[in-house]
């Protein structure tokens, strides 16, 4: 998404003709292949390891930490590399996110129209905005997994489906709310409610 504001802003009719089909789905490949290989060690180190009694979760779904909670032997190197996925993601990303973000202030800047300044930064507060509430769940979870011992696990599991559920939900939400068309249709719904 940075990228793509990046190319909206800066280069705006050459747009499409950059980030072309072939162009996403090489991105996205790409991503795929991180997340394959970063995600690929934690299920093998999980994978040699020797679970106790009991082997139930008490997430929805399976997560990392709760999984390596089940292993009865020592743990250190799958938290260690947990929080070292957890932290290079997070590094990376906002790594790129604040330098495709400097290039569009840059270029906002140079900009002669304030309205037109006034539009181009109207288009990343929707970005922001869904990247606040990806990251700020997801550092939380991995944080506490490992450092936060004292708090309670129903927290762990509500702050681990809020991450799962909220950004998904809030994307179509942050994104939408910005066009008049929903925003008319929102209206209308309200006034019949009433």
């Amino acid at each position: 998404m940075a990228l793509d504001r990046y190319f909206a802003i800066c280069y705006p009719l050459r747009h499409s003709s950059i980030l072309s089909m072939p162009v996403v789905t090489a991105l996205g490949s790409l991503v795929l292949l991180r997340g394959v290989l970063l995600v690929a060690p934690a299920c093998f180190l999980l994978h040699r390891k020797d679970f106790c009694q009991h082997r139930v979760i008490c997430h929805s779904y399976c997560e990392h930490m709760a999984v390596v909670k089940l292993v009865c032997e020592d743990t250190r190197v799958n938290a260690a590399y947990g929080i070292f996925v957890a932290l290079a993601v997070t590094v990376f990303d906002i790594t790129v996110i604040v330098v495709s973000y400097t290039m569009i202030l840059r270029a906002v800047l140079r900009l002669s129209s304030s309205d037109t300044q006034h539009k181009a930064f109207n288009t990343c507060v929707s970005h922001v905005c869904v990247i606040l509430a990806f990251y700020v769940p997801v550092l939380f979870t991995s944080l506490t997994h490992r450092f936060g011992h004292s708090i309670p696990q129903h927290i762990h599991i509500l702050v681990a489906h809020l991450y799962m559920v909220v950004p998904p939900t809030l994307n179509p939400i942050i994104y939408g709310v910005r066009t008049k068309q929903l925003k008319d249709k929102i209206v209308v719904l309200f006034q019949k409610g009433i």
